[in-house]
């Protein structure tokens, strides 16, 4: 019996030439996986697709409650941030597919594991990392770092393809590099690769529309959280996935999660895209409106340390990794108290706070007026104001003793 190698299968074109590739330049049998993380009708026709390329057989594997439990809540929490304005939509999503490509490569006893991403990505090095920490043991072959692999352009993948008797729907024809899930869909490529131009969002853009074109009236939404888990929106209880599923429709409406990002990846080069996130920028945004209330000062500063190196850890692919899972354990333990409820209204790209409230609020009116109160003492501040200014006090005295000698 020919070995079994287990391949991550978009059905897009470079994952769909390298089906016969496998065959030809290595005798396995190819097993296709295709993780489904929520990219909607990408999964069209993919059965067929696989098997006419050469595929064994295909898995669809539905994982888009674990991604959004276990994967995006955790970085909701932490609010982690790549550089400023990443919310992880690609690197959240890697470390859950790496793991079910271990999975069903145990299940079918494949000896190795292959993947379509680039030489030049981040992707790469994610869904290998993954790889090596959940299964050491199983060969990894990374098919545009192959020195077997000849294709540089869709023309030659397409040509490959139609020499070994595979007719397929694709077309040389330039597009956008995408990569799409529940959370988010990024954009790469054509007018994006020159930093200088602007973004054709009228070309560009799928899950909603610019701030210019949203609405000229706002929009009310309320949401629930308990313990940093989103519960509700708008009065109506539903599990996480169904959730982001309403705030993309709420947020891609109003033209909310719109970045032009130029990024450092990995590999030391920047590359430049655009990220539609619109629910879970509505979702990052509203659980941040309720720790305001509920954590105070002392941990809010060690968490934000913590929120970006969680996003780090992310991005880089260590999510099976002991730094990732202490960082989590210490988001986590600060999320205890984040109960509450959130309301904002959503206007041409913005989100604008209209009252948050909490069981857990630190937030105490007869301290922080102005009227004051018996919590709170004005002359209290004098003294406190003299120790904590104490070291710059002496300092200052120390150099205008100096200079007057």
């Amino acid at each position: 019996m020919k070995e079994k190698v287990i391949l991550a299968y978009s059905g897009g074109l470079d994952t769909t030439a390298i089906i016969p590739w496998l065959k030809e330049n290595y005798d396995y049998d190819v097993i296709c996986v295709c993780v489904d993380c929520g990219q909607g009708n990408e999964l069209d026709g993919l059965d067929e697709r696989a098997k006419a390329s050469g595929a064994e057989k295909l898995y669809i594997e539905d994982l888009t409650d674990i991604f959004c439990d276990e994967y995006i809540v955790p970085c909701v929490q932490a609010h982690a941030v790549y550089e400023n304005k990443y919310l992880l939509g690609t690197s959240m999503a890697r470390p859950a597919i790496a793991k079910r490509l271990v999975e069903i490569a145990r299940k079918e006893n494949a000896t190795a594991i292959c993947h379509g991403a680039t030489g030049k990505g981040n992707d790469q090095i994610r869904f290998e990392l993954g790889i090596k920490a959940l299964a050491p043991d199983l060969r990894i072959i990374a098919a545009w770092r192959d020195p077997k692999w000849t294709m540089n352009s869709r023309e030659e993948e397409i040509e490959y393809c139609r020499a070994h008797g595979i007719d397929l729907p694709f077309s040389a024809d330039s597009s956008y590099s995408r990569d799409r899930n529940l959370w988010h869909i990024s954009h790469e490529g054509l007018e994006l690769e020159e930093p200088e131009n602007e973004p054709n969002y009228d070309h560009l853009l799928v899950l909603g529309t610019t701030p210019e074109k949203a609405p000229d009236e706002g929009e009310y939404v309320t949401m629930t959280f308990e313990k940093g888990v989103p519960k509700s929106v708008n009065g109506k209880e539903m599990k996480v996935s169904d959730i982001i599923k309403e705030l993309n429709r709420l947020g891609g409406k109003h033209g909310i999660g719109i970045v032009d990002i130029v990024e450092n990846r990995v590999v030391g080069m920047k590359s430049r895209g655009v990220y539609e996130t619109p629910g879970g920028t509505i979702l990052y945004e509203a659980h941040q409106q309720l720790e305001e209330l509920i954590l105070d000062r002392e941990t809010t500063a060690v968490k934000m340390d913590m929120g970006n190196k969680f996003a780090q850890i992310v991005y880089e692919g260590k999510w099976f990794t002991p730094l990732r899972e202490a960082v989590q354990a210490f988001i986590e333990s600060t999320q205890e108290n984040v109960t509450g409820e959130v309301k904002f209204k959503l206007y041409k790209g913005n989100i604008i706070k209209a009252g948050t409230t909490s069981p857990y609020s630190l937030y105490n009116e007869s301290i922080a007026s102005f009227t004051t109160g018996d919590l709170y003492d004005h002359h209290d501040a004098e003294g406190f104001i003299n120790l904590f200014g104490l070291a710059s006090k002496v300092r200052a005295m120390k150099k205008q003793e100096l200079e007057n000698k």
